[in-house]
């Protein structure tokens, strides 16, 4: 790890006017002598070219001033910045512009570069930054237009206020700008200085619009699973994939609503036995409902029939009806894989592309905590990113009134006005990912003319985008849309435009003549109201505001938590919800040419699931499902979480109220940091009834006995465990996968697909994986829980059965196959961590590398080791609770976190708890870069300061901007 450089001012800010530089109220002992030492590293790891360069000056211009004062044209008034020792600003003004004025400033100061790298993913400009190598990314971005919606919704759809605040706080990041050059801003830009001459540019409303519909595109749903399913068609049947994707288990792992059911005659839902208002969603989503009455049936490979799936079951398999695809070939597998490649190339906007996105968050009623008010946790679980996806802020009107309506903490992303989740005097609220399936891909009949639709040819609208690269040619591009708005994603990649022509359809399918294309329908892509939706949660002051506020929250659909100092809890799921036909269950790619395969409208947000104060005195949310579709008509997704983790939550309240306990804020703490493995707890049993004969393994196999399934970091057992676990989902499941979802590197002898040969010909090939380990299957998550929970009671089952390998037995069933893991993982772990058990420890396997997201990934390696930080070697793991998240399919490192950590006292907000990823900084030698996260990695949290006393206590900086 490079030398954590110290230094908290710099900025003599010619902001708008002037700049009267203060001292920041911190040790400064051994500052210069440390910048001396990176001046010398830079010298000797990069030589001239770097050296020469980067001075100490370099390192410190770009450090925020935080104490003193600045002059900011704009601003009707003084506004106060007072950052505590964590850097963490908390920001006083007395009017709402000069409020989010003075938040863009100091976003600006502390991540301006992140900023910058974001307005240009969404808007599909990187090369104009990083060259060539990103061209292909912004002809995908272009395609999907997430910009040209995001201006859209400012043009047509946000309110007068939020378009006001937004143009503030657009104002503040510009003051920021003035007179600055890049070197100025972040060391990154002193980088790029080397390679281009790019220029920051001014902000503008909709680039802090645009974010919205990033942060959607990663949390967009069952997408990803549409795709693999049909990839798995290559290679296995119906049953199998149906066995890949088992049903939800209602019976054990509870939804997150439930009391109360939809009421036909109201058309809306409706809560029963609850106390209290139950308040009314308002707002529209701008569409009818109708469509789809009863859950879907199963999520293989072909389209299902939908129908009343029974309380007990996700969905279960349906007859092939008129399906898209009764089967894909190699054709479709191609056209998809090279689908999924053009996905995965994509920089991930806070997810794992869509994989692996999950959250934690719960709120426990006033009954039963110390306090006798609620306590509300949130921990989303988001990829590891240097600086942290989430920055922490508070919001302050000195008087609260029409004129300045915020009195608001929390996390916000650099980029966007207001909070995102944390708490104002009056409420608290907590976000996780809801899962609903708001995407939908389409096979399109393309020819010469148009796409085919209901018989007859409809011309596509068309633009063109001109991509300018930094140290290259622009590249204009061609990009399609069929008449509803619905993007050509097939003309990105040169392979879908290609094989489009082999997609195996069924019968009733038009001639594929030159192809068919892959079109997406997805919410985001309509403009929408969300950013409206943050300023409405942010002053909200009760259930009814809430509740009106989440009818705005368009994309992503979110699982929204909420508690009150009056003594409330409750949920609601809010989002832009499509409805489809009975022949639609959105689990594969539907026929596009007809219009049955359309979406029929939306549900209304009077339909949407919510609880009030239920009776059981608490909620959880974890990604598991929202409802019981027996007590709902209309198919959410086919693909929820399967409840591993929000149980376990639901089991620790259950253990800790019982009896007439009372929870604490540190025993929510301890709730988050809980490191249970439930398919541990599964497996074990078994897995020590394994006759082994190698005395090695059986040393190894001896760690499982009175383990108590923990994943501490310093625990041989653990190790031991989850290699034993990774190679069972690999033995059993993952080596009969197809090429396109296995990890690179996996090779395997395989029969061949779509041969002409003779029927007897039994000749084999050498088929490698495609997929980056962070993408690949199995991953281990619960899903895969479920599927080796199900096949347990079918121990001669074919999916036991793997060949021999070198000197490794082959299996016939379970047990045998149990037995093959329990040898390989001794071996794999002596490989990797030594003979010696003793020295074993799941911390060591388990590490968390952070990043830089451009620079740090893909510049030189002198910039990688200075930007860079880790590891740190994490307790926690796949599916549990403290969601350290790891790819069975492709090793142990961490792949994304409790991306931060929160439990709000409504008792006394001053004694919340908060803590992030990383820190402030986005400035890789400042004080603030991830002085969070060594504590984070232990699980401690910082004191929360709200109320202005307790402010003024924790404030070690403050910084005056005046007008």
């Amino acid at each position: 790890m490079p030398p954590n450089i110290t230094a908290t001012t710099g900025d003599t800010a010619t902001t708008g006017a002037s700049a009267t530089p203060g001292k920041s109220g911190r040790k400064k002992k051994g500052r210069k002598a440390r910048l001396l030492v990176l001046v010398l590293v830079l010298a000797i790891i990069g030589g001239v070219a770097y050296g020469a360069y980067w001075s100490i000056s370099t390192v410190r211009a770009s450090f925020p001033q935080t104490t003193g004062t600045i002059k900011l044209d704009g601003l009707s008034g003084p506004v106060d910045v007072k950052r505590d020792g964590n850097g963490i600003p908390q920001i006083y003004a007395s009017s709402d512009e000069d409020l989010f004025m003075a938040q863009g400033f100091v976003q600006a100061q502390d991540r301006f570069y992140e900023m910058d790298v974001r307005r240009h993913m969404t808007a599909g400009r990187l090369s104009e930054m990083f060259g060539k190598s990103q061209v292909e990314n912004d002809e995908f971005l272009r395609t999907l237009g997430w910009h040209r919606i995001a201006k859209q919704e400012y043009d047509t759809k946000l309110s007068d206020s939020t378009k006001k605040y937004l143009r503030a706080y657009a104002k503040g990041v510009n003051a920021y700008l003035q007179g600055k050059n890049g070197k100025d801003i972040s060391l990154e830009y002193a980088a790029l200085g080397f390679t281009n001459d790019y220029k920051p540019e001014k902000w503008t409303p909709v680039d802090s619009v645009a974010w919205l519909k990033a942060m959607a595109w990663d949390l967009r749903g069952n997408m990803q699973d549409e795709i693999d399913r049909a990839l798995m068609t290559s290679r296995l049947g119906p049953q199998q994939i149906q066995d890949l994707y088992p049903a939800y288990p209602y019976g054990r792992n509870k939804p997150i609503v439930q009391e109360g059911q939809y009421d036909e005659l109201t058309k809306a839902f409706r809560q029963s036995g609850a106390t209290g208002s139950t308040g009314s969603a308002t707002g529209s989503t701008g569409g009818t409902t109708g469509g789809t009455q009863g859950t879907t049936g199963g999520a293989t490979a072909s389209q299902g029939t939908t129908g009343g799936a029974t309380g007990s079951s996700q969905g279960t398999a349906g007859t092939t009806g008129s399906s898209a695809s009764a089967g894909t070939g190699a054709g479709l597998t191609s056209q998809l894989g090279g689908l999924y490649k053009a996905l995965d190339d994509l920089p991930t906007a806070v997810g794992v592309n869509g994989q692996g996105i999950g959250s934690n968050s719960w709120v426990v009623g006033g009954k039963y905590t110390i306090s006798g008010k609620p306590l509300l946790a949130n921990d989303p679980h988001l990829s590891a990113s240097l600086p942290s996806v989430w920055y922490q802020m508070g919001l302050h009107c000195r008087t609260v009134s029409s004129k300045c309506q915020y009195d608001v903490a929390g996390y916000t992303f650099a980029g966007m006005p207001g909070v995102i989740i944390g708490h104002n005097a009056r409420i608290a609220w907590g976000l996780t990912n809801s899962g609903v399936d708001v995407t939908d891909l389409y096979l399109e009949k393309v020819s010469a003319n148009g796409y085919l639709y209901d018989g007859k040819v409809r011309p596509f609208k068309t633009r063109e985008e001109t991509i300018k690269v930094a140290g290259g040619q622009d590249k204009t591009i061609v990009v399609r849309q069929t008449q509803d708005g619905m993007p050509l994603l097939s003309d990105r990649d040169d392979e879908l435009v290609q094989v489009g022509k082999k997609a195996t359809v069924n019968t009733a399918a038009p001639d594929r003549g030159d192809g068919y294309g892959i079109a997406l329908r997805w919410t985001a892509l309509d403009p929408g109201t969300t950013m409206d939706a943050v300023f409405a949660l942010d002053k909200a002051a009760d259930w009814e505001d809430f509740r009106a506020a989440a009818a705005l929250f368009d994309v992503p659909s979110q699982n929204l938590i909420y508690a009150s100092t009056d003594n409330h809890i409750g949920y609601t799921l809010p989002g832009r919800i499509p409805t489809r036909s009975a022949k639609d269950a959105g689990a594969v790619p539907a026929p596009g040419w007809d219009s049955k395969y359309r979406w029929t409208g939306f549900i209304e947000p009077d339909e949407l699931p919510y609880e009030y104060d239920p009776k059981r005195g608490y909620i959880v949310t974890a990604n598991q499902a929202v409802v019981d579709p027996e007590k709902y008509p209309y198919t959410l997704t086919t693909d929820w979480g399967y409840g591993t983790r929000s149980q376990r939550i639901t089991d620790l309240i259950e253990s800790k109220i019982k009896d007439g306990g009372k929870i604490s804020t540190d025993d929510m703490r301890q709730m988050q940091l809980d490191n249970s493995s439930e398919i541990a707890k599964l497996l074990v049993p078994k897995l020590l009834k394994i006759n082994l004969d190698d005395p090695d393994v059986r040393e190894a196999q001896k760690l499982l006995e009175g383990w108590d399934y923990t994943q501490d970091a310093d625990s041989a057992a653990a190790a031991y465990f989850n290699a034993v676990w990774r190679n069972i989902l690999k033995l059993a499941f993952g080596n009969k996968l197809p090429k396109e979802v296995r990890a690179k590197g996996q090779c395997l002898w395989v029969d061949k697909i779509d041969s002409t040969g003779p029927v007897d010909d039994d000749t084999k090939v050498r088929e490698c994986g495609q997929r980056d380990g962070d993408q690949a299957q199995p991953d281990g998550g619960d899903r895969w829980f479920e599927v080796v929970r199900t096949q347990m009671e079918k121990p001669d089952s074919d999916w036991w059965k793997t060949p021999k390998s070198g000197t490794r037995p082959a299996a016939e069933n379970r047990d045998q196959l149990f037995a093959r893991a329990l040898i390989d993982a001794r071996w794999e772990l002596t490989a990797k961590l030594g003979k010696d058990i003793d020295t074993w420890s799941w911390g060591r396997l388990h590490r968390l590398f952070l990043k830089n997201q451009t620079l740090g990934t893909e510049g030189p390696k002198v910039l990688q080791y200075l930007l860079n930080r880790g590891p740190w070697k994490l307790s926690g793991g796949e599916a549990t609770v403290n969601a350290s998240g790891w790819n069975a399919a492709g090793g142990y490192d961490v792949v994304w976190v409790p991306s931060m950590r929160m439990v709000v006292n409504l008792a006394d907000l001053d004694k919340s708890k908060w803590i992030n990823l990383t820190g402030a900084s986005g400035h890789a030698f400042n004080a603030h870069y991830t002085d969070q996260t060594g504590k984070w990695a232990k699980g401690e949290l910082l004191p929360w300061s709200f109320s202005d006393k307790a402010v003024d206590k924790s404030t070690s900086d403050t910084l005056v901007l005046k007008p």
